[in-house]
């Protein structure tokens, strides 16, 4: 459904983006943030799946600062090849990249940003940093940066086994939720539920999160307020 489009950021740095349009007049528009696999396969086809419900989807190739067309599986030795390209990216240069990205789809209208593991610590600082009209993080690593506060509702999915990110670590985020935000721990679900190309894949748990993004999008890209709720499923 999706091509890749050549953006620009505001010093200068041209990057690839998967963008997917709707069928019809876009609903609003999302900024799909990658693991640290790269815009793969899987990325291109949860930007596609946005899409197809209404939107227009962009998924930013954020690694192209680092090297470009990096495409990664879901093995050890990618793992340890992917986190190493994360860690020469500096925050604020990313955050460059997703406002691009950003500003790439802003005749959609309203936007959000949905981001898995990284991509889910980095959709919780555009939260802080960019105007957007909400955030939804998936299993993100949040203990560094939670001194940021958003400017939007977040909406959090955490798998109740995932063995990166101990209960303890969500009470601040729980604690710190301001503007009214969501979060979910699905038990029984490990890091990287949502993915069906990983071993830790959890259908119900994928299933159960993907509705009440799509429920949280509406609601926050037609406008609407999301009432304060912080959850156990």
């Amino acid at each position: 459904m999706g091509e890749y489009s050549t953006l620009m950021a505001r010093d200068g740095h041209e990057f690839q983006a998967w963008l997917a349009a709707p069928p019809a007049r876009a609903r609003g528009a999302i900024v799909v943030i990658q693991e640290v696999f790269g815009v793969n396969r899987h990325i291109r086809a949860v930007a596609d799946a946005f899409a197809a419900e209404g939107y227009t989807a962009i998924a930013p190739s954020l690694f192209d600062r680092v090297r470009r067309g990096i495409e990664l599986d879901y093995s050890p030795a990618s793992l340890q090849e992917g986190a190493g390209y994360a860690k020469q990216l500096p925050p604020e240069l990313v955050l460059r990249d997703l406002a691009a990205a950003r500003a790439a789809v802003r005749n959609s209208g309203r936007a959000a940003t949905v981001g898995y593991c990284w991509g889910g610590t980095l959709s919780y600082l555009a939260a802080c940093e960019l105007p957007i009209a909400g955030a939804v993080v998936y299993y993100g690593r949040l203990a560094s940066y939670l001194d940021k506060k958003p400017k939007c509702p977040v909406l959090y999915h955490y798998g109740s086994d995932d063995a990166s990110i101990p209960p303890a670590d969500l009470e601040p985020i729980r604690a710190a939720a301001n503007p009214p935000s969501i979060l979910y721990v699905y038990e029984g679900a490990r890091h990287g539920f949502n993915c069906d190309q990983r071993d830790s894949y959890h259908p119900q748990a994928a299933a159960l999160a993907r509705g009440r993004t799509l429920d949280f999008l509406t609601r926050r890209l037609s406008g609407e307020r999301v009432p304060h709720e912080a959850a156990r499923s």
